[in-house]
């Protein structure tokens, strides 16, 4: 069995040197700044977003940063750690949904989906990523890079959306939008909504119902481990891990066929309903058992 090495957390002030260090190398130039998001776990969940379920994610130590500067042109060049020495390119004027190929899409979507959202005042930029959150892991690194993006976006551009839960569900659906739209991974929004608003010491109970609000949606739920001297262990299954790979998409249109199937909107209403027939069920055998040994 080949062994797993263990990837350890970039401190906030290393993560911050490294991506400046590899925008400049890059660019020639300083960035006007580093942004950061996290990656996360989910504790319960899995594939429960986009069936209007529930979810608890935590937030990882593990984050993505963005050393971004704006362009005054509608040019987009990216350049990752993982790749030092190549660097991305696209256009925002005239870009369509699937228009951008590779991991590029993810970063330049978010671009694409604030301008498509109405806010004219996004054009290009250029931007180095540096993350420690572990690649095909199902980690959310995909998340961590959007979530990162739209950060740094909404910053250099003035939007005034990071600063507040309220705002940060624009900046969230445009993370969602540029996943599902332009890399084509067709993601729920769990992790976009856990990579921008998990706090410390905390889960994040997220309620996926369709009628509820984005801010009716979310509660933090103390999640202290070492306030009771505990850890999480975490276990790579070595299986690797793709959204845009088919496989997700999949999945989801097999849920979404089965509620149709069912006669349901979702199969959060299915799950609620078997819960009330189990109830019921139990009532009934209780009654069973009156009856019998009725004299």
């Amino acid at each position: 069995m080949t062994a797993v090495e263990f990837i350890e957390p970039i401190s906030h002030e290393d993560g911050v040197a490294q991506a400046k260090a590899l925008f400049s190398k890059t660019y020639g130039v300083e960035p006007e700044g580093v942004w950061a998001a996290p990656g996360r776990v989910n504790l319960i969940g899995e594939h429960t977003d986009y069936n209007a379920g529930l979810c608890l994610p935590i937030a990882l130590p593990h984050r993505t940063f963005i050393a971004l500067s704006p362009r005054e042109d509608t040019k987009v060049r990216v350049v990752s750690d993982v790749a030092p020495d190549k660097v991305a390119e696209a256009d925002l004027d005239g870009l369509e949904a699937r228009g951008v190929d590779g991991w590029s899409a993810y970063p330049t979507g978010v671009a694409w989906a604030l301008r498509e959202a109405g806010f004219s005042k996004v054009q290009g930029f250029d931007a180095a990523f540096v993350s420690c959150v572990p690649l095909g892991s199902g980690l959310s690194s995909s998340a961590a890079m959007t979530c990162s993006t739209a950060l740094a976006l909404d910053d250099v551009y003035g939007l005034g959306y990071g600063d507040s839960d309220a705002g940060r569900v624009t900046l969230i659906n445009a993370a969602i939008k540029s996943e599902n739209e332009m890399a084509g991974a067709s993601t729920g929004g769990l992790d976009q909504n856990a990579s921008m608003r998990c706090t410390a010491g905390h889960a994040l109970l997220l309620d996926c119902r369709p009628e509820l609000t984005p801010l009716e949606n979310v509660s933090q739920q103390e999640f202290d481990l070492d306030k009771y001297g505990l850890e999480l262990l975490v276990v790579d299954t070595q299986a690797p891990h793709q959204l845009n790979d088919g496989q997700y998409a999949q999945r989801r249109a097999t849920c979404e066929e089965a509620a149709r199937i069912l006669g349901v909107a979702n199969l959060r209403v299915a799950a609620d309903g078997i819960a009330k027939l189990m109830t019921r069920s139990r009532l009934l055998r209780k009654h069973w058992t009156l009856c019998r040994t009725r004299p």
